[in-house]
């Protein structure tokens, strides 16, 4: 299968943040829900991936080819739609169209127009009259009238409602569906990855904190919720992370199955990437 994407080592340092040995890597034809709090490191990796952030220590491999290179055949392959991406408000759809056309080789006026009309988008209203939502789906299918290989989002979501959310991950399901491609989806709301991403790639405070398979994640992760007496029978090697409330602990655990045989447990929780986040965030060792 091979990989469309493969970072190795990353490292960054500003000032007041740092990211550090950042490496993971995204199979062809495969999504890939990029998570973590805001601030933690995610558009950093974003904009050293594009060649954004040029001085870095590292490789990161596009298509095979390193990033380095700064090759614009490469750059061709790539849709990006940033959380701070914008048009000017005074274009329209058709001016976007007849801009693109002579920068993309491959852009395709006709997919360009049908998701246009898919989303309810009139080609000849300017920008400045499209909600949120509205201007959001337009940088998306901007992004995908060229045909790329990878698509890379920060944040494509944020501060829209369920709807638009909804209408904005079923384009990319229709995308991998229909192209050999792969997504690097970066998100806060966990909720949007549960259904479409393959895989999760976890980062913290500038550190990867894992990253696997979703299915591996939500089948054999698991919380158990247990009394201050019963955790102090657990030993540290069997457990990730723990956060004590005000009743009870709760116990995020990386193999439901085998912590279940160990400690005669009946239940343990299935665990959601939301509880994920927040346990291996606020959790203690």
């Amino acid at each position: 299968m091979g990989n469309i994407l493969e970072i190795n080592n990353l490292c960054k340092k500003y000032d007041n943040f740092e990211l550090k040995d950042i490496t993971f890597s995204l199979p062809k034809g495969m999504i890939m829900g990029f998570i973590g709090e805001n601030g933690s490191g995610k558009t950093t990796t974003i904009k050293a991936i594009l060649g954004i952030i040029k001085k870095y220590e590292g490789d990161i491999k596009i298509f095979g080819v390193d990033n380095k290179t700064n090759s614009e055949e490469f750059k061709e392959d790539i849709g990006v739609v940033l959380d701070d991406m914008f048009f000017p408000e005074i274009l329209t759809p058709n001016d976007i169209n007849n801009s693109f056309k002579s920068i993309f080789k491959n852009w395709d006026s006709k997919m360009f127009y049908d998701y246009l009309k898919e989303f309810s988008l009139l080609p000849n209203k300017q920008i400045k009259t499209f909600s949120k939502g509205m201007r959001k789906k337009l940088e998306i299918i901007t992004s995908l009238s060229h045909k790329p290989k990878l698509l890379i989002l920060d944040e494509p979501t944020s501060g829209l409602d369920p709807v638009a959310r909804l209408e904005i991950i079923n384009i990319f399901q229709k995308f991998i569906e229909n192209a050999d491609a792969s997504i690097l989806f970066s998100t806060h709301i966990t909720t949007d990855l549960e259904h479409i991403a393959d895989y999760i790639t976890f980062i913290d405070n500038g550190h990867i904190i894992l990253s696997k398979t979703k299915d591996e994640l939500l089948e054999k992760y698991g919380i158990v919720k247990c009394t201050f007496e019963e955790f102090q029978k657990i030993d540290k090697k069997d457990y990730q992370k723990a956060l004590k409330s005000k009743y009870e602990y709760k116990v995020l655990v990386s193999d439901k199955r085998k912590f279940k045989d160990k400690y005669n447990i009946k239940v343990i929780d299935k665990v959601t990437l939301d509880e994920l986040m927040i346990l291996m965030v606020k959790g203690e060792d």
